[in-house]
């Protein structure tokens, strides 16, 4: 199996969890190293890892392929375009960028330059997720009405990361985790019609939206997408209302919080929920409720996909195209709240 060279743009939260241990377990990449500013820590983790003083060391390796943008929203557009420029072949966290515009931009210039450009839209791979895919793909509930996509969290207290709490692009929730809930949706439901939304600041002394309320309209179809940083108790991460039934499933962490614990994506038990997380199915004539078994959440097989994308065998995970949509309704979500309508999207 050839092996990918791969440096990511930071070794925070994101290289640490999200990126690095599945570039290490899998056999086909090799993690070389990480820019890294100020706090030098990659090479405790994996000592024959490099600690790379500026993004033009990575771009100026010509054995590095793959570069993972991993680093705040606002530099995602600069970082990425120098990357595909410089020849390499990029991975891009949400939000892929600060505007649509943008995306199209890169999408456009990793068509021209022959580079496979992805946005990390981990999420697709969870257990809540895959779930929803199973229950619709067997057409469980029947004919689709309403669905609900949640993303709460209890965050009270202002950060100290100025990239999401400090008013300018990139910055608040519908940036942060606005992507997860936007993607999911266009995943299982296709592009909407229309976007009508509310954002709010919830926090005390918050400068930037911690709340949003998001509807997006399809012909016969309403999903609402919600998140709010002070949910003490969060709510399901879906539901899903049909004409034959109701789907209720709680949100899925259950891969991060083993991956911050320390445990490796290939351990046997990495990814399966317990069985009290299941997802619970109403259904029509029927008393009680059916519990629908999990799939096991598996963000590694983002890179297996990945790897057999850059090898030509397979199509991108989560493409270009696919972030400038998700980018699109975000646009339209914060322009309806601003104006206080509903924005069309034809």
């Amino acid at each position: 199996m050839r092996r990918i060279k791969t440096a990511l743009l930071s070794y925070g939260l994101s290289g640490k969890v999200f990126h690095a241990p599945f570039l290490q377990v899998h056999q086909g990449y090799e993690l070389v190293g990480s820019w890294e500013r100020s706090r030098r820590q990659i090479a405790t983790d994996f000592p024959e890892c490099s600690s790379f003083g500026s993004l033009n060391e990575i771009l100026a390796d010509p054995e590095i392929e793959l570069v993972v943008v991993n680093t705040p929203t606002n530099t995602h557009f600069e970082f990425t375009r120098a990357a595909l420029l410089a020849g390499k072949h990029v991975v891009v966290e949400k939000a892929f960028t600060t505007t649509a515009s943008e995306a199209k931009e890169l999408g456009q210039l990793a068509e021209e330059r022959g580079r496979l450009i992805s946005v990390y839209q981990n999420r697709r791979w969870d257990s809540d997720f895959l779930s929803v895919q199973k229950v619709l793909k067997n057409d469980l509930t029947g004919e689709l009405v309403e669905a609900q996509i949640s993303f709460d969290r209890f965050n009270p207290a202002i950060g100290p990361k100025l990239h999401r709490e400090a008013p300018g692009p990139g910055a608040g929730n519908l940036m942060d985790l606005g992507p997860h809930c936007v993607d999911a949706a266009l995943v299982l439901f296709g592009m909407p019609d229309a976007v009508f939304a509310d954002l709010r600041s919830v926090r005390k002394d918050s400068l930037v939206d911690d709340y949003f309320d998001v509807l997006l309209y399809y012909k016969f179809l309403r999903v609402r997408l919600h998140s709010t940083y002070l949910a003490r108790r969060a709510g399901p991460g879906f539901i899903v209302h049909g004409r034959a039934g109701t789907y209720v499933k709680s949100q899925s962490n259950i891969q991060e919080a083993q991956l911050r614990s320390g445990m490796k994506p290939n351990d046997v038990a990495f990814g399966i929920e317990p069985p009290e997380s299941r997802g619970k199915l109403y259904r029509k004539g029927k008393e009680g409720y059916e519990v629908i078994e999990s799939p096991r959440g598996n963000y590694l097989a983002y890179f297996e996909q990945l790897h057999l994308a850059l090898n030509g065998k397979c199509p991108v995970p989560v493409t270009a195209g696919e972030g400038v949509n998700v980018m699109r309704v975000l646009e339209a979500a914060a322009e309806s709240s601003a104006k206080g309508r509903v924005v069309s999207l034809l």
